[in-house]
This record gives structure tokens, C-alpha cells and sequence, in this order.
């Protein structure tokens, strides 16, 4: 989700590495031991937990999180938990990130010091204040001034123990005073609209003994005004605190006025100090993305440009080609080309043209695409992305079955426990073998259309090229589909979204068993025992030196790399893609067109809020749509994939609720509650995903309930009117993927303007080519330069489209440095990102506030 800058859209990602923790304090008990894990927070809110590491005080978690960020925020947190005997959970530690040091660590493996959690320092939010001095004439005629304080406000209040009513107390602050005063309690919103006023005197009259008509003159500069946000709570410890501002009245100036909005602050003592290292630390790898994308008119150019790649000619001399041969590592630029190629619906001639030369520039089959090059990271890219939804329904169940059952597998006889036995063991891994071996060479049928007409391409290429090697054909294709995408999916599940967590070591071994000899008899080899460096794998692959299985291994082959499109068929044992536990409020039309709610609690109660959601545990799979009243129990209710008609968001505004979304059928709608932001954007986008090809997808909806008699959307009063706002849904079927191709030329202008200097560098080799015949010059050697007039003038226009770009944004930067007020409700005083904005402003520009 993307957060509109006028006229432009910025869009923000995460991607984590949670490493491991050392040094974690002992229990204090007997066993000294933890079982910890570790949470990912936006702010306050989780979005992650990592699995529990049991009985460590070092806990290696190994685990990957990526998410895209859908809203604001101003810290990145991580907190280490630990979960005793009865199953209570205690903070250890923390670490937080401000949003303007992220690119302090981007990309880094970095060691954290953890830093204690207190209630003072756990903050988050905004308040709205207007302040205003004026002069009051009192009753016996003595001018005072009052300050008057408005307390309009707050927006992203926490949520404590699962509520928030919180209030306001304000205080004046100053050598010889401390008043307070409270606004009143809003309940079940972290949204307050207080809009109250305060009023304090700043001049006040002297004591009886001296004239009545005398006053105190206080140094307005040396007062301040605190206004601390609670949360009240009904619990026996008190209110909670949920942060505060501290506003020197000096910024009242010569005009006596001031409105602002101001972050929220942890009190001054609310973080104790602690030695480093006592709460040991924490390995991460953050990268955080902010991309800020233009109207798409700006980018066809560019756009342009790298989408005639696959018609250029020689394919080198193309501005996609060259992007990779710029950047310092393939990966940087396959992820983005990739993504724009497919937005546009030309991924396989793009393809099909780079894999074409790179065969050409090949002389041994025995080594086609064994490098890291563009074309096959572009391939690699397009399998995560295309193929993802074809790996779940082909692996996930038999994944599934490993990691619960726990079998050992353990065929090393070094290795192996002295309670196991070296025969059974086998028989584990050659079963797990077998049906994973079954699964995949039976699975062509579902292959995605656009990874079968790479295929093709890929094999065409090589028979063409190597005509006297006849299994070519087969290892040009093998050579991905098994060694790049089923044996790597198959050795870490959970990076391929095929469990949520990295698996525990015994399971981990099974699955690098099983992955090592899915890869050998993918490979077709001639001698499959020389493929292994170790005795015992060897003779664990005579079980498998069958024809039938190379026999097996060529048909698949040969059905995934075939001209033409393959209808998927129905599968018959239903795949588990999404399950969790979420709040439920039902919506249902019944025959005669009048709408209800389904009430599922006592008579005489409110009929709307929050009591009318119930927990239930959701299960998706590629055949249906269910929930239960718990995990484990039989269904309450049953949806056909092909009876949703919509997956949208719904508006706060319709129960007051955070992070709810709506499922619409042709009878009722549920309005479903996640846990946070994140969950419910994964859950939106897997339940259009799997329902965009049904045939009577909507193309409007309301994003708003109908309560009171009409939809609080578009206040029509009839609850059958037709949507008022165009559905979100309905991606391409067959690659079933959101992508804005903006955003990814928006990405690819940064890499072009990152290595500006390697694109000079290029075309200096262009003309060191164009006028020497001779031996090529060392420092131009790394570049591919087949035709240097044709690959001169693509980067030319590549240049060209780039410092038009950069110009833009550089324009862009100063408009907004002029327009944009600091304490204003974008920028509230308090952010230091902005802070450091202004300040680089200021030093590059001429333009002041």
C-alpha cells in the first residue's frame, strides 16, 4: 500500500534477517535456561514472531521476514521474549530503530545491544494542540493573562492489554507550579477526539497583605506545558502511560498563538540505565526500501526503453542487459526487470533473448547456466514469483508431514544416535524420497504457463546450440526447475513460504537429505555416485539407480518444456495455504433483499461493536474458505473459492476497528478483524488470489458497512444499491501478481543512478572499442560488448532518461521543502526525520522555511 505525496506515491518495505541472540541473562531458578523468541514490531504493533528457541541462553532463530509497510511509523522493534512453565511470556530486551537511522544498517549484518523494556518508554502516537495567551480583565479589574490550551486530538494511541481509553492531563509547568487538569476518558478508540480547553493564569495577584491591584509577573520563558496521555484502566496498578509532550511556552512568540502537531515522547526517566552487555544482544539484517514513485507518464521514457530489450539487437547492447552488467551484483537488477517485465506481459521474449546469447557464448554443455548470470538470476526471479502458488499445492503437504512427524533420517553412520537403527532410517529417507520424487514428476499438468514457455525456449536454444549432446534438451531445463527451485524449496521451507518457520535440526538434516538427492536424480548425470563427496550418500542412491526414475524424470521434462498452454486440472486432496485465528462479524442478505446481522450472544444487548466479533480460527485452501470455533474443531461454516466475489478492506469508520477486511458472496459478506496491518494485507491477497478467476468477481463494492439503514460509504438507504467504489482485485490468472510497474522503473532508475559512473566507464569502452581493434584494455574487460556503436547509443539514451529523472525528483524535493510545515500533522514536531530533511535542505538550497 502505497502513501499519497501529492501527486506522488510512496511506497515503503522491510526485509529482516533475525540471526540469533547471545549473552541472554540466565533464569533466575535451578535450570538457568530460556525458551525464547523474538518478535518484529512497527512501533508497538507485532507483525512477526519468530518460532521458540527452547532451553538457550545463545538462541539461533536463521529466520527471513519481508513485508510491505502499509503506513507510517517511527520505529522498527525487536523484542526478545522468554516463555516460562506456565506459558507466560516476559520481555528481556529490546531493540528499537528510529525510521531515520534504517539506512545507517541497510544491508548490514549488525550486532544490537539489548535495552531494557519499561511502560514509560513504550510510546507511540500524535496529539494536536493549540496554545493561545491573551490578556483577561478579573473581576476587580486587574488585567491577567491566561493561557488557553485546546487539546484537539490524538492519532495511533497504543493498544494496551487489548484496549484503550485513553485521556488527557494537562499541566503548566514552571519554579513555583504544577497544576493539573484532565480531559474526559474516550472510550475504545487509540483515536481520541478530545477537543476540550484548559485555561491557566500566567499572571496571578499577590498576597492579601499588599495591594489588590499588584501582580506576580512570571518569565513566560521559563514555563512549559505537559500534556501526558493515559490509558485508563480499571486494573489495580493504575493507569497506564501512553506518552507525553513537554511544550516550552516560548514557542508562543510575538503572535501569542501556536498550533502544532507533536509526537508523543517516552518520559524522561522511563528508560533505566543498564550496563552493556547485560542483556546480552541481537544479530540482524535490516533493508529498508522507500520508494517514491511518479505519475506514469514520467517514466515511459525509461519504461520504453527496457521493454524494447528483447527486440534489440545484439540483445547486449539492450538498456536491460546493460543494467545488469552495471550493477554490482545480477540479483539487484534480475528483481526488478523481472517484476516490470511481467507487469507488462513480456517476461518470456526478454527471456528467451538474454538465455539465447548466453547459450551462444557457451562451449561445453556441461557447463550451461552453471553461473550467476543475469539470465539466470532473471529465470530464478521469475520461478519465485510465477511459480510460488505451484509449489505450495506440489509441496507443501509432504513438507508439512516431515516437519510434524519428526522421523529420523539420519543415514551418516558418524552421525547417527545410538538409539536408531541405520536400516530404519533409510527406509524413512527413501520413502520421503520416493513421494517427493512422485509429487514433483507428476505435478507438469499445474507447471505455470509462463515458467513452461521459458522452459521451451530454454531447451530450444541448447538443442539448437549443442545438437550432438541429445540430453542437452533435458539438463538446460533441469538445471532450474530442479537445482534452482524444487531442491532449494524443498532444503529451507520457510524461505519459499512453505512453512513459517525455519526447521528445528533433526528436520533441517532430513530436508538436506532429501533435497541433495531430489537435486542427483533431477541432474540426469551419467554417474550419479560420483555426484557425492560422501560414502554413505552414494550407497543410499543405489536404492534409486533405476531407468524408471530417469525415465520419469525426462517425461516431466519434456510435458513442462512443450509448446503450448496446459489447463490445470483439478487437485484432488485440498492444499492448506492460510490458516489463523481472527475476529468474525457476519453480514447476510437473505431472499427478500433485507439485510441482518447475525447475533450470536444474548438478547437485549447493544446490536452493533465490538461484542458481536467472536475469535474464530480461519483455514484457506485451494478448494474452500472455512472457519471454526477453534483450531481443530469441525467447521462452522463452509465457502466455496468460487463463491467470493470480493476480498476488500473495510473503513475504520464502520465499527470503529483497526485492520479489518470484508469477504463478499452472493448472500452475505464477513467482516473479518486481523491481528495487525500485515496480517491483513496477507490475508486479503491470498484470498484474491485464489478466487480472482472466478467468473462473477465484482467489480465495485462498498468499503463501508450498512448500519443504521444505510451505507456509511456513498449514504445510500437501499442495502442491495451496487458497490461505490471500484474493487482492487482481478491480477493476471495465470501469474496471480500484484506488481505497480512504476515502482519497479522507479527502482531501476535508482540502480542507473547509483552506478552513473559504471555507465560512463561503459561508454568509454564502447569508444575504446570502436577505435582500437587490438587487445581489449583491462579496465574494460568486465563489460559484454558486442555491437559497441548499437550499445554506445542505448547508453545514451539511458543517460538521458536518468538525469531527466533526477531532475524531477530533485524538483519534487524542493516543492515539498517549501510547502512543508514542521509541526504540521504529516510532520509533527518531534520527527526527527523531517529534522535531518531540513537540515540537508538547507545546506544544498537556497530556500529557507
Amino acid at each position: 500500500m502505497a502513501v499519497e505525496e501529492e501527486g506522488l506515491r510512496v511506497f515503503q518495505s522491510v526485509k529482516i534477517k533475525i540471526g540469533e541472540a547471545k549473552n541472554i541473562p540466565p533464569y533466575p531458578g535451578p535450570n538457568k535456561m530460556r525458551d525464547c523468541y523474538c518478535t518484529v514490531n512497527l512501533d508497538q504493533e507485532e507483525v512477526f514472531r519468530t518460532k521458540i528457541i527452547e532451553k538457550s541462553l545463545c538462541p539461533f532463530y536463521g529466520e527471513d521476514f519481508y513485508c510491505e509497510i502499509p503506513r507510517n511509523f517511527r520505529h522498527l522493534s525487536f523484542y526478545i521474549f522468554d516463555r516460562d512453565v506456565f506459558r507466560r511470556d516476559s520481555s528481556i530486551g529490546k531493540v528499537a530503530v528510529k525510521k531515520e537511522d534504517l539506512q545507517k544498517y541497510h544491508g548490514k549484518d549488525t550486532w544490537f545491544q539489548l535495552q531494557p523494556v519499561s511502560a514509560d518508554s513504550e510510546v507511540q502516537g500524535k496529539v494536536h494542540l493549540e496554545l493561545r495567551l491573551s490578556e483577561v480583565i478579573t473581576d476587580s479589574g486587574v488585567v491577567c493573562h491566561k493561557l488557553a490550551t485546546r487539546v484537539l486530538e490524538c492519532q495511533g494511541l497504543p493498544i494496551v492489554n487489548g484496549q484503550c481509553d485513553p485521556y488527557a492531563a494537562v499541566s503548566l509547568l514552571g519554579p513555583s507550579r504544577s497544576e493539573a487538569k484532565k480531559t474526559k476518558v474516550k472510550r475504545k478508540t487509540n483515536n481520541p477526539q478530545f477537543d476540550e480547553v484548559f485555561y491557566f493564569e500566567i499572571t496571578r495577584q499577590l498576597s492579601y497583605t499588599k495591594r489588590q491591584f499588584d501582580v506576580e509577573e512570571e518569565d513566560v520563558d521559563k514555563l512549559a506545558l505537559r500534556v501526558d496521555l493515559w490509558n485508563a484502566s480499571n486494573l489495580k496498578f493504575g493507569d497506564e502511560f501512553l506518552g507525553g509532550v513537554r511544550v516550552p511556552l516560548k514557542v508562543l512568540g510575538q503572535a501569542g498563538v501556536h498550533d502544532a502537531w507533536y509526537f508523543l515522547q517516552p518520559r524522561e526517566n522511563g528508560n533505566k540505565s543498564v550496563k552493556a552487555d547485560e542483556l546480552g544482544s541481537l544479530r540482524l539484517n535490516i533493508v529498508y526500501t522507500e520508494d517514491h514513485v511518479f505519475p506514469s507518464e514520467r517514466y515511459s521514457p525509461l519504461t520504453d526503453l527496457l521493454l524494447q530489450s528483447a527486440q534489440v539487437e545484439p540483445v547486449s547492447a539492450s538498456a536491460a542487459h546493460i543494467l545488469g552488467e552495471v550493477c554490482r551484483e545480477k540479483q539487484e537488477a534480475a528483481v526488478p526487470l523481472v517484476r516490470l517485465f511481467l507487469h507488462y506481459g513480456k517476461i518470456v521474449p526478454f527471456v528467451s533473448a538474454i538465455a539465447h546469447a548466453e547459450i551462444n557464448r557457451t562451449q561445453d554443455p556441461n557447463t550451461i547456466f552453471r553461473g550467476n548470470s543475469l539470465t539466470s538470476k532473471c529465470i530464478d526471479e521469475t520461478m519465485k514469483l510465477a511459480g510460488m502458488h505451484y509449489l505450495q499445492v506440489t509441496l507443501k503437504p509432504i513438507i508439512d508431514e516431515i516437519c510434524t512427524e519428526h522421523k529420523s533420517c539420519e543415514i551418516d553412520p558418524v552421525k547417527l544416535k545410538e538409539s536408531e537403527n541405520l536400516e530404519t532410517n533409510r527406509e524413512n529417507l527413501r520413502q520421503y524420497v520416493d513421494r517427493i520424487f512422485n509429487v514433483i514428476t507428476t505435478s507438469g499438468v499445474r507447471c505455470p504457463t509462463v515458467m513452461c514457455d521459458i522452459f521451451f525456449s530454454l531447451r530450444e536454444s541448447a538443442a539448437s546450440r549443442f545438437q550432438v549432446d541429445q540430453d542437452v534438451r533435458y539438463t538446460a531445463v533441469s538445471s532450474f526447475i530442479f537445482l534452482r527451485f524444487f531442491a532449494p524449496a524443498i532444503l529451507s521451507p520457510n524461505l519459499f513460504q512453505l512453512r513459517p518457520h525455519h526447521p528445528d535440526p533433526c528436520t533441517s538434516r532430513t530436508l538436506t537429505l532429501i533435497s541433495k538427492t531430489i537435486q542427483t536424480l533431477g541432474s540426469l548425470a551419467k554417474s550419479k555416485s560420483a555426484n557425492f563427496k560422501e560414502s554413505y550418500m552414494a550407497a543410499f542412491y543405489d536404492y534409486f539407480n533405476e531407468q524408471k526414475y530417469a525415465d520419469a524424470v525426462k517425461n516431466f521434462l519434456d510435458l513442462i518444456s512443450s509448446s503450448g498452454r496446459w489447463d490445470q486440472k483439478s487437485i484432488e486432496t485440498p492444499i492448506m495455504l492460510k490458516e489463523g485465528s481472527v475476529k468474525l462479524n457476519i453480514k447476510r442478505v437473505d431472499g427478500k433483499g433485507s439485510c441482518r446481522f447475525m447475533i450470536k450472544r444474548a438478547q437485549g444487548r447493544n446490536r452493533f461493536g465490538m461484542k458481536n466479533f467472536k475469535k474464530r480460527w480461519f483455514r484457506l485452501t485451494n478448494h474452500e474458505f472455512t472457519y471454526h470455533k477453534t483450531k481443530g474443531e469441525g467447521a462452522l461454516c463452509r465457502i466455496p473459492i468460487e463463491n467470493i466475489l470480493a476480498v476488500e478492506r473495510l473503513e475504520e469508520e464502520s465499527f470503529k476497528m483497526k485492520n479489518m477486511f470484508q469477504v463478499i458472496q452472493p448472500e452475505r459478506a464477513l467482516y473479518i478483524q486481523a491481528n495487525n496491518c500485515v496480517e491483513a494485507r496477507d490475508w486479503i491477497d491470498i484470498l484474491t488470489k485464489v478466487s480472482q478467476c472466478n467468473r462473477k468477481r465484482l467489480s465495485t463494492y462498498h468499503p463501508s458497512a450498512y448500519l443504521n439503514g444505510h451505507w456509511l460509504c456513498c449514504k445510500q438507504s437501499i442495502d442491495s444499491a451496487p458497490g461505490c467504489t471500484p474493487c482492487t482485485g482481478g491480477l493476471p490468472a495465470n501469474i496471480q501478481l500484484d506488481i505497480d510497474g512504476d515502482r519497479e522503473t522507479e527502482r531501476i532508475y535508482s540502480l542507473f543512478s547509483t552506478y552513473m559512473s559504471k555507465l560512463v566507464k561503459m561508454q568509454e569502452a564502447c569508444g575504446s572499442k570502436s577505435v582500437y581493434d587490438g587487445p581489449e584494455q583491462e579496465e574494460y574487460s568486465t563489460f559484454v560488448i558486442d555491437d559497441p556503436q548499437e550499445t554506445y547509443k542505448t547508453l545514451k539514451q539511458i543517460v538521458s532518461a536518468v538525469q531527466t529523472l533526477e531532475q524531477q525528483h530533485a524538483q519534487y524535493k524542493r516543492d515539498k521543502f517549501r510547502k512543508t510545515k514542521y509541526g504540521s500533522q504529516e510532520h509533527p514536531i518531534g520527527d526527527k526525520s523531517f529534522q535531518c530533511y531540513i537540515r540537508q535542505q538547507s545546506e544544498s538550497s537556497t530556500y529557507s522555511i
